[in-house]
């Protein structure tokens, strides 16, 4: 195969040489326009460097800075004592190294609110229950499992009367605020004319349950109660400065004293529970501040009658007046102490035979007795059955 000439000049023109060369201008002016700046200045890649044949992006350069050491301690410098290393020792941990910030300073980049968690407000019961009205003091909430538990509680220790007297709570109640406001406000309005009434003072609240995380009436499986909510309260009796306790349920107290609680305590709690509700509440009386609809309320408890009193199982004594009882058997058979008859005649006025002959016709085994008798043969005497 051979070329001449014409053909490679055909072929290979000048046209064709000058589009090369047009192509080759084209590309130089365009990288000259893409690179004005030399490559260690670009903080960025260049956008026609398609197959990552350029240089790689330099990172930006780190500072570092020196932290000046302290001077090393001259020998005759004194001795630093115990006081100056701890008067130093607050200045160096207020004082943040550069590197490490502050732990309870915040961040420049965190809102100065996200550091500090929000402190927690107090309710309206909070702040009115102080302790001029009861000894209260605030506890954590409690978050138990099956929504046990509740918020804003307090620990009811006592309650303080209007006199500046406490009537102590044994044990200690674990309730709500609201609901021990209420056992406070019962016991300072209610309970203390009841008590003065009486003679004397109340000195102590027999606390018989308070905060348990259980069902109703410790039934496995049972609707929570209020005492899982730390809404309710177990009274069974209120004590006197003078030793009389006031037992709640106790049918030897006062019929008029155990309704006048009963009323005090229907007109103040939503659920009051006593004898009569059922046989898990004959000792003692339910309280609580359980929500219903239409605000409904619940005051079940029968004040019983007192106990009738019981006779003696034993017989009563023999009185002293009383005729011996060898004499009182003989006057049984129409005879007097003196030995005469009803008639006033006596005894032996009548005749032997008549005598007996009356006594066969009326006791013939009377008459059998008196025939073994004169045989010889004597019969065992009975005796007598009363």
């Amino acid at each position: 195969m051979s070329f001449s000439l014409p053909d490679f000049r055909r072929k290979w023109s000048y046209r064709g040489n000058m589009s090369a060369g047009a192509a080759m201008v084209t590309a130089a002016l365009g990288l000259s326009l893409v690179l004005p700046e030399p490559v260690d200045a670009r903080t960025y890649a260049a956008p026609l460097d398609i197959f990552g044949l350029g240089a790689p992006r330099p990172h930006k350069r780190i500072q570092s800075t020196k932290i000046p050491l302290p001077k090393p301690r001259p020998e005759e410098a004194p001795k630093a004592t115990g006081k100056a290393t701890d008067e130093a020792a607050p200045e160096a941990d207020d004082k943040a190294s550069p590197d490490k910030p502050a732990a309870d300073k915040p961040n420049g980049n965190e809102p100065a609110e996200a550091a500090r968690p929000p402190e927690k407000r107090l309710s309206a019961c909070r702040l009115a229950l102080t302790e001029e009205i009861a000894v209260a003091p605030s506890i954590p909430d409690i978050h138990g499992p099956g929504a046990c538990g509740g918020e804003d509680l307090v620990r009811l220790e006592a309650i303080v009367l209007p006199d500046k007297r406490k009537v102590a709570v044994k044990p200690a109640a674990i309730l709500r605020c609201t609901m021990a406001s209420a056992i406070a406000d019962w016991v300072r309005t209610d309970m203390v004319p009841l008590a003065a009434s009486l003679g004397s003072t109340i000195t102590d609240l027999d606390n018989f349950d308070s905060f348990e995380c259980r069902g109703r009436n410790r039934v496995a499986g049972a609707m929570l109660s209020e005492h899982g909510k730390a809404n309710a309260l177990d009274v069974r009796s209120l004590k006197l400065a003078n030793g009389q306790s006031i037992g709640l349920t106790d049918r030897t107290i006062s019929r008029d004293v155990r309704e006048r609680v009963l009323h005090s305590v229907c007109s103040r709690f939503s659920t009051v529970l006593g004898p009569g509700s059922d046989w898990y509440h004959e000792d003692h009386i339910h309280l609580d501040l359980a929500q219903r609809r239409n605000d409904y309320r619940i005051c079940q408890w029968n004040v019983w009658d007192p106990l009738p009193q019981i006779a003696p199982l034993l017989p009563a004594e023999r009185p002293e007046e009383a005729p011996p009882r060898e004499v009182a058997a003989k006057s049984e058979g129409g005879k007097s102490e003196d030995g005469k008859s009803e008639g006033g005649k006596p005894e032996g006025a009548k005749s032997e035979s008549a005598k007996d002959g009356a006594d066969d016709q009326e006791n013939p085994a009377a008459s059998a007795d008196k025939s073994a008798v004169v045989s010889g043969k004597s019969k065992p005497a009975t005796k007598k059955r009363r």
